[in-house]
This record gives structure tokens, C-alpha cells and sequence, in this order.
């Protein structure tokens, strides 16, 4: 299965960064970016549970295409969280449920996470895959 544009993009950027230092470094940039997360939206329904990090994804859906909102005490979690942002807004929850997680695999990000992080990642990932199906029913 292909990725979405908007994942492929980020993918491709992160395997153009040469060490693991300027992978890092991006992923301290998307952190940065990533717009204020509203303090009403901190919820249990938008917490993400397993990451040892503070971590909260909401998502609304605006005109058929999802679009999210997160936040994390950590920084490189938070850039965890834009990047996956960046890489599913604005698609339909259908294309949501086929992107799978493996694409951080081809960032090169993998190789530097702490198998906690990995499975942040992977708790982050599928609460936002989650909230999309629940738009698809």
C-alpha cells in the first residue's frame, strides 16, 4: 500500500537527513511547530494511554477529512505527534484506516527510539487511527 502524499513527504525528508543527530533535530522542528493545544481539550477521551509521557490527540471532522490536534509534555514525543498530524490531516477517515505504522520504519527514526517511544508511537498512532474510524461508522 502506498502512503498518503502528505506521509511520503515526511518520510522522504527524514531519509534525506544523513545521521541520527539531524533526524532528531527534525523531529525537534515539527515539535516547534506544532500549534498550542487547548487546555479544555485535555481529557481522558484524548489522553494517549501506555506512553510515559503526558499525551493528547483530539480530532474533529470538517467537510469528510479529519483533522487533529495533540500535544506532549516531551519534546521529541511532541514531535512524534506533529509529524503523525502533519502526515494524516485532511484525509478521510478511509484513507486513515489503511495507513499503517510501519512507515516510521522508513524514517530512519526507529533506529534511535527507546522502545518506549517506539511504543508511544504506536499508542499515538492508533488512538488517532481509532478516532478516524469512529467518524467512519
Amino acid at each position: 500500500m502506498s502512503l498518503p502524499s502528505s506521509l511520503e513527504r515526511i518520510v522522504k525528508k527524514f531519509q534525506r537527513a544523513s545521521s541520527n543527530k539531524l533526524r532528531y533535530e527534525q523531529l525537534l522542528w515539527y515539535a516547534k511547530k506544532l500549534p498550542d493545544f487547548p487546555e479544555a481539550e485535555k481529557i481522558p477521551e484524548n489522553k494517549v494511554y501506555g506512553c510515559q509521557s503526558q499525551v493528547y490527540i483530539s480530532a474533529n471532522l470538517d467537510d469528510g477529512k479529519v483533522c487533529y490536534q495533540g500535544d506532549s509534555d516531551a519534546q521529541l514525543v511532541k514531535g512524534l505527534v506533529a509529524l503523525l498530524i502533519e502526515g494524516l490531516n485532511g484525509l478521510t477517515p478511509q484513507e486513515i484506516s489503511q495507513v499503517t505504522p510501519d512507515f516510521i520504519q522508513e524514517t530512519g527514526l526507529t533506529v534511535s527510539l527507546t522502545p518506549s517511544r517506539a511504543n508511544g508511537f504506536y499508542n499515538i498512532f492508533q488512538l488517532m487511527k481509532t478516532k478516524a474510524d469512529s467518524y467512519s461508522k
